[in-house]
């Protein structure tokens, strides 16, 4: 959850820094970032809502937004396949819209969010590595919401988000490699406590023991970790566990 006071008191980069901690995957910071950016560009006249694009090879979509509003307003977009929005990051660069009734370059997509009352968009793109493209989409209710200031902060905020989001995303893959390693070690230790009690049960060799195991998964068409589970629970109706250090 993004902290307010943190905004008025931290750097900027800081505040990222931070976010990439304490959120549990790459999705929760762009939710924070979503909420970070509609929060450091809204003013007590103007409210804005903040959506997160990214554009993969064949798939596109709104990962994370600081409300529905936000997220509704950028399905408007994908529908289209055309608008600010999908054109900064497409195209990396800034896209801004003084006033969706009077700007034309999106007719189709500017007459549909007009109905939805908004006036006015900024869209900055993310620069992220890899075919991969993003952007934040600022909508507000008011035409000429987003002044030099406003525009100077979003980008800003995308160069830093960019670094910070390459951050969170290689926490997560360590995070990942960190849990398949457990899995696989639970798996060996499975199989190796399987095998020493069909060493025990038939006076045999590890070899031995160990192709009792995959002629029995071979034959049953089960994975030779179901049944050296099973072999092991026949045993002992203690569960298997392998103890980590974190």
């Amino acid at each position: 959850m993004v902290n307010e006071e943190k905004i008025a008191e931290a750097p900027l980069a800081g505040i990222l820094q931070d976010m990439v901690l304490e959120s549990t995957d790459a999705e929760q910071f762009l939710a924070d970032l979503s909420r970070l950016a509609a929060g450091m560009l809204s003013t007590s006249d103007v409210e804005v809502y903040c959506g997160v694009s990214l554009l993969r090879p064949r798939k596109k979509g709104t990962v994370a937004s600081s409300s529905e509003r936000a997220r509704q307003l950028d399905e408007i977009q994908y529908g289209y396949d055309d608008g600010p929005c999908l054109r900064a990051a497409r195209e990396e660069t800034v896209f801004q819209v003084e006033d969706v009734l009077r700007d034309g370059r999106f007719p189709g997509f500017e007459q549909a969010v007009a109905e939805q009352g908004v006036r006015s968009i900024l869209s900055v793109p993310i620069p992220l590595d890899g075919p991969a493209k993003s952007a934040l989409n600022l909508y507000a209710m008011q035409p000429g919401a987003f002044d030099g200031s406003s525009r100077d902060r979003a980008e800003l905020l995308a160069r830093e988000a960019s670094k910070s989001l390459r951050l969170a995303v290689r926490i997560a893959h360590l995070s990942d490699s960190n849990a398949d390693l457990k899995a696989a070690i639970q798996s060996r230790t499975t199989i190796d406590l399987a095998t020493g009690i069909i060493m025990g049960q038939n006076r045999c060799s590890q070899d031995a023991a160990f192709k009792i195991l995959k002629l029995a998964s071979n034959a049953r068409n089960i994975k030779l970790y179901d049944v050296a589970a099973a072999v092991v629970r026949s045993a002992s109706e203690e569960p298997v566990e392998t103890h980590f250090d974190d």
